[in-house]
């Protein structure tokens, strides 16, 4: 019998465009988000309220079903080496040969799901699965303690068990890729429009490995050589032969709007380029396959369109793409856990086009930004923004951003709080967090940030610090050099990576950004003793960087206060704060070497 979400979700893929298809799902109409948009009299009032709903318990039916009553057995694990380009880790792997638990785990959880919920419990031990866990209503399930999943190392593994069959491409899912929707490999662990749903370990003995730096014998992996292969390898960003034309993909598209789209670069039809092309171009997701053949990696752990979310107490190593990556979900709380996985964009967690989530008592130290909220990219905003997120209580170690918001954010996002941040940057001597609190966008991006408030969080060991060589002037690029991707405590960066995008017509409206009681301090280096390079960088919107028709406003980052802190001592003493197209900045009580700053900015 074919399950029903599998009908809805064939019925979609056949019927629906990318723009108008989800507007069921949980967008949140303008008129609402215009009137919610507003800021409370005590912005904390409502972030209590996010906290009191994320902590509900959930309630789940009381009966095990234990993994190894499905046939599941533990494996041996052998010597293995873990490889990002020139860097190599020793780690262990599961012995040539060993069982596949992957059946087991999938009729555990549709055990538990036929008898109206329950725990599906991994027990201790070592355990290999070729495929997917794939979450589902009212089943939690459960890592013990000493309980480590290691995930297959193989990519074709997770084109064989999706609901989508794409042919040559493989069975597939609908995913969402830095920021669009397409049909990708299956995530290591993913989830569709479930409800009531928990994953959970005992402590950080619980772990889900996936082997993103694992060579494998066969197949084309690891994941993480994807981003820049070399030996004449097709990887993410080379032209790849499979990316037909957009006149074929497109033929409607007038030639003036495809050239815009395409742009300038010679590898527009590089994978990590040409989804958003698609997007653009208005191509309806049923059509954006990719899978085998492609090279875009899946997030380690996606969930789409999910109600009622626990993840707790468990530690990811080794993710192929993002660790966490909920998307249009509600209600959600991850608690106590461990994100240590520093391969290329390993963000730790990036809430997409979510309402109603709590970050807490956990512990980041990722390849790139800790955690990264996000809402869609180019056309894909049918989810709408993101609002009501509360961070707190959390440790930052490596990573390049620690509290970010962007840049996939053209849906917006709105209403997010971060108290009790210890950005500890502990290994600031030899792979140093880059930022503390970073805002990203672009005039690709669109929507919105506002109404950001941060208090209490602490830098002890400042953020990279390291001196620099300064850029010669450069006409074209007068901000050639500024410090937007590493180096500033605080920084606003609306240009970012705009050389990615052809179309850059949308200007991105960042407001109310409130920052009170940070405490910075200085770490001792061979030249001095520094916690940055800049206190402060807000690039605004550059009109140069605008395609668009004339005359469109390009609006300046506006309200943002800076109250009560103390950033240390940048290295850049002489431009310690630095504005482009910004108004009503206000830094007050705050010190920056050692002198206190009382003062209102525009630039």
């Amino acid at each position: 019998m074919t399950d029903p979400l599998d009908r809805r979700r064939r019925r979609f893929l056949r019927d629906t465009s990318a723009a108008g298809a989800l507007l069921a799902s949980g967008a949140v109409p303008l008129a609402v988000a215009a009137k919610e948009s507003a800021a409370p009299a005590d912005p904390w009032r409502r972030a209590q309220q996010v906290v009191d709903r994320c902590s509900r318990r959930l309630v789940f039916r009381s009966e095990d079903f234990t993994i190894t009553a499905f046939g599941a057995r533990p494996c041996a694990l052998v010597p293995a080496q873990s490889v990002w380009r020139t860097e190599r880790t020793d780690v262990m792997t599961p012995a040539p040969g060993s069982p596949d638990c992957y059946p087991a785990l999938a009729n555990a959880i549709a055990a538990a799901s036929r008898a109206g919920g329950g725990r599906v419990l991994v027990p201790a031990g070592s355990w290999y699965c070729k495929g997917p866990i794939v979450l589902r209503s009212n089943v939690h399930v459960h890592l013990a303690a000493n309980a480590q999943v290691y995930f297959s190392a193989d990519p074709a593994d997770y084109a064989k068990y999706g609901d989508i069959d794409c042919g040559k491409a493989g069975r597939l899912v609908l995913s969402r890729w830095q920021g669009n929707d397409l049909l990708n490999y299956s995530p290591l662990v993913y989830a569709y429009n479930q409800s009531n749903i928990a994953l959970t370990g005992e402590d950080w003995t619980s772990v889900l490995n996936g082997q993103a730096g694992v060579h494998v014998d066969a197949g084309e992996g690891p994941w993480w050589d994807w981003i820049d292969r070399k030996d004449g390898k097709v990887n993410a960003a080379t032209v790849n032969p499979l990316n037909l034309p957009l006149e074929t993909v497109a033929p409607t598209l007038a030639p003036e709007q495809r050239a815009l789209i395409q742009g300038n670069h010679p590898r527009w039809n590089g994978d990590t380029r040409y989804l958003p092309a698609l997007s653009e171009a208005g191509v309806p997701v049923a059509r954006r396959v990719f899978g085998i053949g492609h090279h875009l990696r899946p997030c380690m752990i996606e969930l789409i369109g999910c109600t009622d979310v626990l993840l707790e107490g468990y530690q990811v190593v080794q993710s192929p793409f993002w660790l966490h990556h909920p998307v249009n979900c509600r209600n959600l709380r991850i608690s106590k856990v461990n994100m240590e996985s520093k391969g290329p964009n390993n963000d730790g967690f990036d809430p997409e086009s979510c309402d109603t989530v709590l970050v807490e008592h956990c512990m980041f130290n990722t390849g790139d930004d800790c955690i990264a909220i996000k809402s869609g990219k180019n056309r894909d905003t049918q989810y709408g923004p993101t609002r009501n997120v509360v961070i707190q209580d959390c440790v930052m170690n490596s990573g390049h951003g620690g509290v970010t918001l962007g840049s996939e954010m053209a849906g917006g996002i709105e209403h997010v709080y971060a108290q009790r941040i210890d950005f500890r940057n502990a290994h600031w001597a030899s792979d140093p967090l880059r930022s503390a609190i970073r805002l990203k966008a672009n005039l690709n991006r669109g929507g919105f940030l506002r109404h950001l408030y941060v208090r209490d969080v602490t830098v002890p060991n400042g953020v990279d610090a390291r001196a620099r060589k300064s850029s010669p002037p450069d006409a074209a690029n007068p901000f050639k050099g500024l410090a937007t991707g590493s180096g500033a405590i605080v920084t606003i960066d609306c240009n970012y990576a705009a050389g990615d995008d052809g179309v850059r017509t949308r200007p991105t409206a960042v407001s109310d950004v409130h920052i009170s009681n940070l405490r910075a301090r200085n770490v001792k280096m061979a030249d001095g003793e520094f916690s940055c390079w800049q206190a402060v960088l807000i690039l605004g919107p550059v009109a140069a960087s605008f395609n668009g028709p004339a005359g469109t406003a390009i609006p300046p980052v506006t309200n943002v206060t800076i109250t009560d802190c103390d950033f240390g001592t940048p290295r850049n003493g002489r431009e310690p704060v630095y504005l482009h197209n910004a108004r009503d900045v206000v830094l007050a009580n705050v010190k920056i070497g050692g002198k206190v700053v009382d003062r209102k900015f525009s630039a």
